[in-house]
C-alpha cells in the first residue's frame, strides 16, 4: 500500500474513508480536530480533479433510534463551510454519485447504519464493501482513528480497489514511530479513561515497553479494588477474567505501577477531595488527581491516553487539568493519545504545548502497544496491489 503523498491520482473516482466520529452536543460539534486534519487529503484529491466519495462512521449504532441520534448530517453542515459537497442520506444507495454529475464531492451517511437490522459494516461484510467499491476507481484510507477495526469501509473496500493511505494516516504513523519503536527511555505511560475491560490486554503489552505506568480515571478503580482498597460504589469491572488479569498485572509489575492518592468523590450530594484511605462504602469517585510531577520529571518521553475523570463537568475537571499542567512543565517529549484526551487538551488551552496530538483514541493505544492495526494488517494481506 502506497502513500498518497508519493502517488499521482488524477481524474479518478476516489472512495475516501475518513474518521468524522466527532464529539457533539445539542447539534454543535465540540471538537472538530478530526475534520480539520482530514481537510488536507480531501482538498488535495479535489484539486487534482478527482470525484471524492467520503465515508465515515459516527457513534455506536445498534438500533433504529441510534441511527437518528448518530447522523453525519451534522458533519455535512460543518463541511459545507470548507468544500462544496452533496450528502448521501442512505449508505446502501449511492446512486446519487452518478445522478449528480456536476458535483465532485459527496459525504455518505454513517457507515454503521448498515449494522441495523443485520450487522454488515462492523463484520467486514465483503458484499457491502464490493457494492461501495463499484462506485470508485481507487480507495484512500485516511481514518487513522478507525484503523484498529477491520470493517467494510476501513478494510473490505481494499479487496476490490487499489488502496492508498492519506496524509493524516501518514503523519500519524510517522509521528508515533518513537513510541512504537520504543526508542527513548525512561518511557512513561499514563492511562486513564472509564473502563479497564477493553484495555487490560493493552496494559499488559505496554508494560513490556514502558519504564513506568501511571494509572488514573476509572481504570484505576478496578486496580485499587483488586488490591483490597475501598473504592465505595465507584465504577469497577465485574468480569472475572478481567479481574484475574488485573491481579496478574499487579503481582508482576509492582515496581512499574503508580497512581495519585487524591480523589474527587460525591458523598451524600456533596463533592469532596479525599485520600484513598478516607473513601467510604457509599462514595463514588468521579476524578483522580495524580500529583506525580516528580515521577513525570524523570521521563524522557511520555505517552498520555485517557482522562482522569469527568473533565467535561466543572467539579470533576481538576485532575485532568492538573495533569496537563504538570506535563507541560516537564522537559519530556509528550504525546497525547486521541479521543477525549485531545478534547481535554484543547479545552484547557494546551493544544500547542506538546510534541504530538494524535487523532486516534483506541487506535493510538493499540498501535503504541502492539505496533500494528487490524485494518492495515487486513489490507496488506487482502488488498489489491497498487
Amino acid at each position: 500500500m502506497k502513500a498518497l503523498s508519493e502517488s499521482t491520482i488524477t481524474n479518478k473516482k476516489v472512495l475516501l474513508r475518513c474518521d468524522f466520529n466527532v464529539t457533539y452536543k445539542d447539534g454543535t460539534i465540540i471538537d472538530d480536530s478530526k475534520i480539520q486534519k482530514s481537510l488536507e487529503t480531501i482538498k488535495h484529491l479535489l484539486d487534482n480533479n478527482n470525484k471524492v466519495i467520503i465515508f465515515s462512521h459516527l457513534g455506536r449504532v445498534k438500533t433504529e433510534e441510534d441511527k437518528a441520534n448518530n447522523s453525519l448530517a451534522i458533519v455535512y453542515e460543518y463541511l459545507k463551510d470548507y468544500i462544496e459537497l452533496e450528502f448521501i442520506n442512505n449508505p446502501l444507495d449511492l446512486s446519487k454519485v452518478t445522478d449528480v454529475t456536476n458535483c465532485n464531492c459527496f459525504l455518505v451517511e454513517n457507515t454503521r447504519w448498515t449494522d441495523v437490522p443485520e450487522k454488515k459494516e462492523s463484520v467486514n461484510d465483503l458484499d457491502l464493501a464490493k457494492y461501495w467499491a463499484s462506485f470508485g476507481d481507487v480507495f484512500v484510507i485516511d481514518a487513522f482513528a478507525s484503523l484498529h477495526r477491520a470493517h467494510s469501509s476501513t478494510a473490505g473496500i481494499s479487496k476490490y480497489l487499489p488502496t492508498y493511505y492519506g496524509f493524516l494516516v501518514e503523519k500519524e504513523l510517522n509521528n508515533l514511530e518513537p513510541l512504537v519503536n520504543n526508542e527513548l527511555h525512561p518511557f512513561i505511560v499514563i492511562m486513564g479513561g472509564a473502563k479497564v475491560d477493553d484495555k487490560i490486554k493493552i496494559i499488559e503489552s505496554i508494560l513490556k515497553k514502558c519504564d513506568k505506568l501511571i494509572l488514573t480515571g476509572g481504570i484505576l478503580n478496578t486496580f485499587l479494588k483488586v488490591s483490597g482498597k475501598n473504592v465505595g460504589q465507584s465504577l469497577v469491572s465485574k468480569e472475572e477474567d478481567v479481574l484475574e488479569s488485573v491481579r496478574r498485572v499487579l503481582n508482576n509489575n509492582k515496581e512499574k505501577l503508580f497512581f495519585g492518592d487524591k480523589f474527587v468523590i460525591k458523598r451524600n450530594g456533596e463533592i469532596l477531595t479525599v485520600s484513598l484511605k478516607d473513601i467510604q462504602d457509599g462514595d463514588i469517585i468521579y476524578d483522580n488527581i495524580p500529583n506525580l510531577l516528580d515521577i513525570l520529571n524523570d521521563g524522557k518521553i511520555i505517552f498520555y491516553n485517557g482522562t482522569c475523570g469527568k473533565y467535561e463537568e466543572k467539579e470533576y475537571e481538576f485532575g485532568t487539568l492538573q495533569l496537563l499542567k504538570d506535563l507541560n512543565d516537564t522537559s519530556a517529549s509528550v504525546f497525547i493519545g486521541g479521543g477525549d484526551t485531545v478534547g481535554a487538551t484543547i479545552k484547557f488551552g494546551y493544544k500547542d504545548s506538546f510534541k504530538y496530538l494524535s487523532s486516534g483514541g483506541g487506535a493510538t493505544l493499540e498501535y503504541v502497544a502492539f505496533g500494528s492495526l487490524k485494518a492495515l494488517d487486513w489490507i496488506k494481506e487482502n488488498g489489491v496491489e497498487n
